[in-house]
């Protein structure tokens, strides 16, 4: 399925239960306790296997703009108190503008390979706006974490949601869908791989 241009969408890894980070996040364990050895090691296993998952990799970084949340940017809570540039080393895969959602004032922090984090303080529709002057009407993902997309899909700014579905259940932590009212969803694509099924929504608005 070929994206439009301008559509605003979302690439999210959660569990069965609808988690996308479990309990005890830490520098150590960015997503809390999955039941592997940190990293996210049983939730995003599926990243490993890149040749049966390529088109869905690509696509969680062929948006022009990208959203985050600070809690998905990294571990540093209140001011600023280290110059955390992410958990992605120099080169980010984003290789665009990134708007991080902060209460706390940053100035920009490019990286290698295009990437720029953007530290954003006025809230969801300022960070999308931002990003709607940056890349004009190319797409723009709202890409974590599970907190941050409930926000836009309250606010109803989200077009399409991307849900990688992982066969294990975390029972408390993160949850996608918390706090947003019923939604009404058209499903578009969806495939099994061995470690994950892969679902396309359009939001029906």
């Amino acid at each position: 399925m070929t994206t439009r241009l301008g559509r605003v969408t979302c690439d999210l890894t959660i569990s069965v239960d609808g988690y996308s980070a479990g309990l005890n996040q830490s520098e150590e364990r960015p997503f809390g306790d999955d039941g592997g050895d940190g990293w996210g090691d049983q939730l995003h296993a599926w990243y490993a296997d890149a040749e049966e998952n390529r088109v869905e990799l690509d696509r969680g970084t062929a948006a022009k703009a990208f959203i985050m949340g600070r809690n998905m940017f990294g571990p540093v809570r209140g001011e600023w108190d280290r110059q955390w540039n992410g958990w992605w080393g120099d080169n980010p895969p984003y290789h665009g503008p990134v708007f991080v959602l902060t209460h706390h004032p940053r100035d920009p922090q490019p990286m290698d390979g295009g990437t720029t984090f953007h530290f954003v303080t006025d809230g969801i529709e300022s960070a999308l706006k931002r990003a709607r002057e940056a890349v004009g009407d190319g797409a723009i993902s709202i890409h974590g974490g599970a907190t941050t997309v409930n926000q836009y899909l309250a606010a109803g700014l989200i077009d399409e949601l991307r849900l990688h579905i992982v066969p294990l259940t975390l029972g408390a932590g993160t949850r996608l869908f918390d706090g947003v009212a019923p939604l009404n969803l058209q499903q578009v694509e969806s495939r099994a791989a061995n470690s994950v099924t892969h679902l396309t929504y359009r939001v029906l608005r």
